[in-house]
């Protein structure tokens, strides 16, 4: 079953709320999810013991450098999809992640440090593309981004991405209450309380839109590999 990891060097750049959102997402279409927390922090881990979540939806935590190939390998075989959130640091359990990944999303905010950490993920991706001998779907997206308004800056960073060929999401993870309000809750996105978090609407479909993007990105991904 398709593996996404969720990849940047760079803190902050909003990695384990993407991630989550796209658990989210999947799960409240009724797939069975199996997430991987490898973040130091654990903040997925202590997520879902906030409230109650599916049957469907799986958190494996006890992940280090030694067990991950391993682990990813038997997620795959029990889960319609998993979703790996990486720490936010270079090494070898990134690597392992990333060459046994079907896509690598690569969530950056429209700053020139978060393109910097970006960068470096894609030279980590490219180099166990050459390593695995088989190309390795990926993409950077553009995460805590204004709904009413793009920056410079922001401009600037796609733009950079686009002239280098980069792949970047035509679905960016716009800045909401309801992330961060699902940290404090717990549950999928959609059992937020309607009336306590504000525009949870909206918050619902941009995480619709972007996994709908993951899918579309991993048929294509599918497709390119069968005809390779």
């Amino acid at each position: 079953m398709p593996v996404i990891s969720f990849a940047n060097p760079k803190g902050g750049a909003g990695k384990t709320t993407a991630a989550l959102l796209l658990a989210s997402a999947l799960a409240s279409r009724k797939a069975r999810v199996t997430i991987l927390d490898a973040d130091p922090e654990r903040w997925i881990t202590q997520w879902s013991q906030l409230g109650d979540l599916p049957e469907t939806v799986e958190i494996v935590s006890d992940i280090t450098e030694d067990s991950i190939v391993d682990q990813i390998d038997a997620a795959a075989r029990r889960a319609s999809f998993v979703i790996v959130d990486l720490e936010g640091t270079a090494s070898l359990m990134v690597a392992n992640a990333v060459g046994m990944s079907d896509l690598v999303v690569i969530p950056s905010q429209g700053g020139s440090m978060d393109a910097k950490g970006a960068a470096k993920t894609i030279k980590l991706v490219r180099n166990q593309e050459r390593m695995m001998r088989r190309q390795i779907a990926h993409a950077v997206l553009m995460t805590r981004t204004s709904a009413a308004v793009t920056s410079r800056s922001l401009k600037n960073v796609i733009g950079q991405l686009e002239r280098a060929q980069i792949p970047v999401f035509h679905t960016p993870i716009v800045e909401r209450a309801a992330y961060r309000d699902i940290f404090d809750y717990g549950g999928l996105l959609t059992d937020l309380p309607d009336d306590k978090v504000s525009n949870l609407g909206r918050a619902i479909e941009n995480a619709e839109a972007f996994s709908g993007e993951v899918l579309a990105r991993l048929k294509d991904a599918r497709a390119a590999q069968e005809v390779a």
